[in-house]
């Protein structure tokens, strides 16, 4: 299944002869916490609403996503071609209003005409504007497909950047690991000399508390179950794009785990090279979560 992003536009017209006009539908979405769908239609495609909305919510799960309809009228469409029974009708319902109000006062030609084309209604419009919606909105689909490949390709990218750094991270935590070590059992002898408590506490005893402190202080700065963790989110990152569908939230969720990951990274780092990687891992975390907004 594809990917789909909630970015995408398209645009459709049916021509219903050089005489009588055509139907423009155009579509465009951004992305939205969920569907979200405005259509303006002019008065001739009203009643087709309902039926609009139904292609719309079968094409699009999330989103912002506005319609455009309207009809373009030919030189024979310009004006109503009202029937005998309609003028007839207009006649008596003129009559019997001014039998119970003599003051109102007997329609106009434009008046008897738009009434006429109302009258009529967009009988003649409904085939063609529904083509032209169809076509509108696969169009609209496929246009976020493809929206949709490109995010995915990015992210991909990103994901082989982000193992690539953890590559980079793995080598470093022994040796950092061992020379934090080294260094607090320096600091903690040194402590103990200016405080002179040797004297007062056996050797072996201040050897195996030394020993004790050095190993929760490595525990603390051991960075290898976040590197971990961050491997597992993308393997998931990965697996969700090639499953594809609608997985917008989940990656969403996902990008806030690997950030969460990143920042405890560079908190707990004790070497500069470390930090770096922390860094460069939360700029490609934050390109994944701009494009991740877009996926439907």
């Amino acid at each position: 299944m594809a990917v789909y992003s909630m970015t995408g536009y398209a645009s459709a017209a049916v021509e219903l002869g050089p005489a009588l006009g055509s139907v423009n539908i155009e579509a465009r979405s951004v992305n939205g916490r969920f569907l979200d769908l405005n259509l303006r239609l002019t008065d001739e495609l009203r009643s087709l609403e309902p039926t609009l909305r139904e292609m719309l919510a079968a094409a699009c799960r999330r989103g912002k996503v506005e319609v455009r309809a309207s009809t373009t009228r030919g030189a024979e469409d310009g004006l109503p071609q009202p029937s005998a029974e309609q003028l007839n009708r207009l006649s008596r319902l003129q009559g019997t209003v001014q039998a119970w109000l003599p003051d109102a006062r007997s329609l106009s030609v434009n008046e008897a005409l738009a009434l006429c084309r109302g009258g009529a209604g967009g009988a003649h419009w409904e085939a063609p504007a529904l083509e032209a919606a169809r076509q509108c909105v696969q169009g609209l689909r496929e246009a976020r497909e493809r929206e949709g490949a490109r995010l995915a390709a990015s992210l991909t990218e990103r994901t082989t950047q982000l193992r690539e750094l953890a590559r980079q991270a793995a080598p470093l935590i022994p040796a950092v690991v061992q020379k934090q070590q080294q260094r607090f059992q320096e600091r903690w002898r040194e402590a103990l000399a200016t405080a002179q408590v040797g004297a007062s506490i056996p050797e072996s005893a201040l050897q195996e508390r030394a020993l004790t402190e050095a190993a929760a202080h490595a525990i603390r700065i051991d960075v290898a179950e976040e590197l971990t963790r961050l491997a597992s989110h993308l393997d998931e990152v990965d697996r969700l794009l090639a499953k594809g569908g609608e997985l917008g939230k989940r990656l969403d969720f996902l990008i806030q785990e690997l950030h969460r990951e990143a920042n405890t990274l560079g908190a707990k780092s004790a070497a500069l090279e470390l930090s770096a990687i922390s860094v460069d891992m939360k700029v490609l975390i934050e390109q994944m979560r701009e494009q991740v907004q877009n996926i439907e």
